[in-house]
């Protein structure tokens, strides 16, 4: 059985701890990889050779990291293909999905391309006689990143590739049960010209991730996952002196006013919903109402719902694949029964899937879609991040009562609306408390060159991820100020300094 194992100076590391986690095929449901678990000595090795790194790297021009990068992304265009199936292979998303995870990755490469642009600094000339301020940004030094199961190329790519066109050195840990896109990545990196110890892999479990929270010579955290974990990401790092960006999950409510076109409400509602199985923490998961449009509305979505082709992400025909486990699986029906229990209409119940045509397949992570209508905000399927193809309808009379629905939530992370009505896109892009805004747009992922983060409890730290806001938290500003008297002036002056 193939193992992976981590990436630390340059070159791959064999697992030392004796402890391995398993790595499944979660359209089998069979065990085909191991993956190394490190110990907090390994993680300690792959700090400090990000640390010796760090002392060339962090001076080097930025015309050499530049050319480092763009090499980089010219190889991760030519190897595309091959990291989507990586992807399919481990975490089961449809290949086409796959390869959308690695073109949203290479934005941001294409932004550390130009990090030269990103970086110039600000002076002032004669602040006051002969006196000039200059304001540049430093890197931090060596940087750490966590990152989740559902997107194993693409958060990533959000971290490390602005982390070190900035100047700084990189551990990643990624998610044991996807461990092998992120090693490709590592190893396309090391083709493209990166010197060694700037990007290192610790494959591993919650033992790697304590000692990278804990360690003196990691200067700053990024992670994305859930809420519960980034709020003990951010506690724990920050307790240690170090600076955190850490991205949790959400409750995504579409609002679909009375002069939507419900037919392409209906269209993206069923997109953003059910793709890549729901495993997305921009996923809509609520779909809010209002006036009369519900009951067309819910009637369009269950059509299309349940034409959906659900089957193993490396046949062309599936639109979905399984979820990552089995046990997430079960905890996701669960909520669709629970939902009925609590009071909602089970419209499509997915729970019972089966897969035809794939006898491989029967023992994989399936599940099929779910849309339930008319759920309570008291039901756990509201409260609850699913993290699974399971669509929640509520019904609001106006506008006024949808929008103080979504502004109750505990979540801030994405939210959109559907209208025709420019007057109230405007009011709810002002008005809603999400960091995020679609307006008839889905999935409202900001571009590369903007930052991706929300609000509330999806969002534990300052920072947001990638755009400025990433170039801001992977640097440190310093201000210079600078006087070169006239060699015709001397004399001594003991006073306050002025601008006079």
């Amino acid at each position: 059985m193939k193992t992976i194992s981590h990436w630390m100076d340059g070159k791959p590391v064999e697992g030392a701890s004796g402890r391995f986690g398993p790595v499944y095929n979660p359209a089998t449901g069979v065990q085909e990889k191991r993956v190394a678990l490190a110990t907090a000595d390994e993680v300690d090795a792959a700090v400090a050779a990000a640390r010796a790194a760090y002392g060339g790297w962090g001076t080097v021009s930025l015309a050499k990291r530049t050319a480092v990068l763009f090499k980089y992304r010219e190889l991760l265009d030519a190897h595309r293909d091959e990291i989507a199936e990586l992807i399919t292979a481990e975490h089961g998303k449809v290949h086409s999905d796959a390869l959308g995870e690695v073109a949203r990755g290479l934005e941001i490469v294409e932004l550390a391309c130009g990090i030269p642009e990103k970086l110039k600094g600000e002076l002032s000339t004669q602040v006051s006689t002969r006196v000039d301020v200059a304001s540049i940004r430093q890197p931090v030094g060596v940087v750490a990143g966590i990152t989740p199961f559902n997107f194993p190329a693409m958060v990533p790519m959000w971290m490390f590739p602005l982390a070190i066109a900035c100047g700084n050195t990189f551990v990643l840990k990624p998610s044991e049960k996807v461990p092998s896109a992120s090693f490709r990545l590592a190893e396309l990196a090391a083709e493209a010209g990166l010197p060694d110890g700037v990007l290192n892999i610790v494959q591993g479990d919650k033992v790697a991730v304590d000692r990278l929270l804990e360690h003196p010579d990691v200067a700053a955290v990024s992670f994305v996952g859930s809420t519960p974990i980034a709020r003990y990401i951010q506690r724990t790092a920050v307790e240690h002196g170090k600076r955190v960006q850490a991205l949790g999950g959400a409750k995504n409510h579409m609002l679909v006013l009375p002069d939507a076109d419900l037919d392409f409400a209906a269209d993206q509602a069923i997109n953003a919903a059910y793709g890549s199985a729901g495993e997305r923490c921009m996923a809509v998961s609520v779909v809010v109402a209002v006036g009369d449009t519900g009951d067309e509305l819910v009637g369009k979505i269950a059509e299309r719902a349940k034409n959906l082709r659900i089957g193993p992400g490396d046949d062309p025909s599936s639109e979905m694949g399984p979820l990552i486990t089995r046990e997430h699986r079960d905890k996701v029906a669960s909520y669709v029964a629970s939902a009925a229990e609590q009071g909602a209409e089970v419209v499509v119940d997915g729970t019972g899937h089966t897969v035809d045509g794939h006898p491989e397949c029967a023992d994989g992570f399936f599940i099929g879609v779910s849309l339930l209508d008319r759920v309570p905000v008291t039901a756990d399927a509201y409260r609850d991040e699913i993290f699974g193809p399971v669509l929640c309808v509520v019904r609001a009379g106006t506008y006024d009562e949808a929008v103080r629905l979504i502004n109750g939530s505990r979540w801030g992370n994405g939210t959109a609306i559907f209208t025709r009505d420019g007057g109230a896109a405007r009011r709810f892009q002002l008005e809603v408390e999400a960091g995020m805004v679609g307006v008839n747009v889905p999935i409202p992922v900001p571009v590369g060159y903007h930052s991706f983060g929300g609000w509330k409890e999806s969002l534990f730290g300052d920072h947001h991820i990638y755009g400025n806001d990433g170039i801001g938290f992977y640097t440190r500003g310093k201000v210079i100020t600078t006087r070169w008297p006239d060699p015709a002036d001397s004399g001594i002056d003991l006073g306050f300094p002025s601008n006079t």
